[in-house]
């Protein structure tokens, strides 16, 4: 049994094209007769990433940009910048952390209050902010009124949350 090797940046660049400018990937081969070069390569794997299968093996396609345009594999997660999983235009990825990319969560469909950091308090009939920061809750205080628990929340995510500091939802509302 042999052992697969990574993809290396010249295997890539010699089975696949990619346009920085748009994320997409053109076939420089024909992986199968069904497949013509100059096809645009992999398709949604149901969660909204793109993945590419190259000799048997399935690689998501924003760590594909990134080896394509650096070289090398990325050193941690790529994460989405706009948080469009199928946007994989090298301008829309960075490389960071778990914790990183876990700065730039959607609001959960949960959420009651249609805020980030935000939920109402029934024991003290006021609404509670809190920010999550290394894997545990800060309480920021109690708020007699939704858009103070807010601002106490989008200000401890500018001050703790430097790769994200502002939701997304928040930048494209």
């Amino acid at each position: 049994m042999s052992i697969r090797q990574p993809l290396t940046a010249e295997r890539l660049g010699e089975v696949l094209a990619y346009e920085p400018d748009t994320g997409i990937f053109r076939w420089r081969i024909r992986p199968s007769n069904r497949v013509k070069v100059g096809a645009v390569a992999g398709r949604s794997n149901g969660n909204g990433y793109t993945r590419i299968c190259i000799d048997g093996v399935n690689h998501y396609a924003h760590r594909l940009a990134w080896l394509a345009v650096h070289g090398k594999h990325p050193a941690g997660e790529v994460d989405h910048r706009n948080g469009n999983r199928a946007d994989n235009r090298i301008a829309n990825l960075r490389v960071g952390t778990h914790a990183q990319n876990a700065q730039n969560q959607p609001l959960r469909v949960t959420n009651t209050s249609g805020r980030h950091g935000v939920s109402w308090s029934k024991p003290h009939g006021k609404w509670a902010a809190y920010i999550v920061k290394a894997g545990r809750k800060k309480h920021l205080g109690l708020f007699e009124c939704i858009d103070r628990a807010s601002e106490a929340y989008m200000a401890a995510k500018a001050k703790l949350h430097a790769f994200q500091p502002v939701p997304r939802d928040a930048v494209h509302a």
